[in-house]
């Protein structure tokens, strides 16, 4: 039998408390590091914080290097776009995520549109506006609704769906002079408004070839009914009911095999974590809204929820080439995660309140952390998505039904969630038991 592996996961969010609890469940690993993690992290067994920051690629190598590691599995976009997965390969290291360059796919909004039309992947159709002059005369020709975004990374937050020509010169004027996001939205791209119902599809790329995941559909919106602001996720269930059989094959060979044959010819071939997120049509075509180069944050904690088959031995065999005739087993049961939130958020949001009721314990649920610490004996609140409560269930309807009831017992000063969350999935089902 192999010797038992020591494995970093870089990140402090949800995402990776959920990467950590899954990898820590493997027979073969001893140890799960994580950088800089959070409370949940720290009270997972077998999981050990570390005080290395995220981007801090330096401090992370040296730990690697300290404690032997086996394998790095990265987390976040930000490292991975600065170009982590670099510098862990050039240092003889093992590690999961990709290139920088391959990264641009997340890094940069425009990048990933002109890939997406030089390799005939279904999209939306844009524009590139580094002016406001050039934001204006395209909006004004196109008329709303209409979809800006900054160009850089924004923290899932860079995108605005805007319901007037107004809103839309208004966003593009926020972005483009810095005040929004910075140097991120110095260029934005103006895209024509799709219609459909959204999806997130995800797969571990590696070797040439890719695995999906299983489907899974998150809630951008701040607001019951989608209404809002635009957030890094408020809920995510899985599977998508949007995504049949039919819809899943299409993706497959239109957008993910074009994708990864489309990266690897450029010189820029794909290991890691490959996110689309696709507006799926009424007659089941998929296109483009986005790439995300990392596992989504919150799909990440149902999927993994439901992942019976080993994560690291997927993660190995894409570094390794092995994932052609990988097929991963999945629990059968649907889970659904809602996201618990501080006061304010998106907005600024106050820190240190005592979180109650993390020590119950309810079946079939799960509760992964991300912006929580610990002062003294207890979990406070360090961020604006707090907790993801994760239920299991038959379908999407029991599953929700069992996160809402764990959520309900879990509290802090100002906490919110949305109580819409699967209401597309919970309406099909409901239609589909009155027939």
């Amino acid at each position: 039998m192999n010797d038992p592996l020591t494995v970093l996961v870089v990140g402090g969010g949800g995402r990776e408390h959920a990467l950590a609890w899954k990898l820590a469940r493997s027979e073969r690993v001893s140890r799960v590091l994580v950088a800089p993690g959070n409370a949940g992290t720290a009270r997972e067994p077998g999981v050990e914080n570390v005080a290395v920051g995220a981007e801090d690629v330096d401090g992370l190598l040296a730990l690697a290097r300290a404690r032997s590691l086996d394998l790095t599995v990265v987390g976040p976009e930000a490292p991975l776009v600065a170009g982590i997965a670099d510098r862990f390969a050039e240092a003889g290291l093992r590690v999961f995520g990709p290139s920088a360059a391959a990264a641009r796919l997340e890094g940069s909004k425009a990048f990933a549109k002109a890939f997406l039309s030089r390799h005939r992947i279904p999209t939306a159709r844009y524009a590139e506006c580094t002016s406001l002059d050039e934001a204006a005369s395209h909006i004004r020709g196109h008329g709303a609704p209409i979809v800006v975004k900054a160009d850089g990374l924004a923290a899932g937050k860079g995108v605005v769906v805007a319901r007037s020509e107004a809103e839309a010169l208004a966003a593009a004027g926020e972005m483009l002079s810095g005040r929004a996001f910075g140097d991120a939205g110095r260029k934005v791209v103006i895209e024509e408004f799709l219609a459909g119902e959204e999806a997130s599809f995800i797969c571990v790329a590696g070797g040439g070839e890719a695995v999906a995941l299983a489907s899974s559909q998150d809630h951008k919106a701040a607001g019951e009914g989608d209404t809002g602001p635009n957030t890094g996720g408020m809920g995510a269930y899985s599977p998508a009911p949007v995504v049949d059989a039919a819809v899943h094959e299409r993706i497959m060979r239109e957008v993910v095999r074009p994708t990864v044959e489309g990266l690897a010819a450029a010189g820029t071939p794909y290991t890691g974590f490959l996110y689309a997120g696709l507006m799926i049509d009424t007659a089941g075509a998929p296109r483009v809204i986005e790439f995300n180069c990392r596992l989504g944050d919150p799909e990440a904690q149902p999927i993994l929820l439901r992942l019976r088959s080993d994560l690291l031995g997927l993660v190995e065999a894409a570094i390794d080439g092995g994932l052609s005739g990988v097929r991963p087993e999945w629990d059968e049961r649907a889970a659904l995660g809602v996201v618990m939130a501080a006061a304010g958020y998106p907005g600024s949001c106050g820190r240190g309140y005592p979180i109650a009721g993390l020590d119950d314990d309810a079946p079939d649920t799960k509760i992964f952390h991300a912006g929580t610490s610990i002062e003294g004996n207890r979990v406070v609140t360090s961020g604006g998505r707090v907790l993801c409560v994760c239920g299991l269930g038959k379908d999407v309807t029991e599953a929700r039904h069992r996160a809402f009831e764990r959520a309900g017992t879990v509290g802090w000063s100002g906490a919110w969630h949305r109580r819409d969350i699967g209401h597309r999935a919970v309406a099909r089902e409901r239609n589909r038991r009155r027939r």
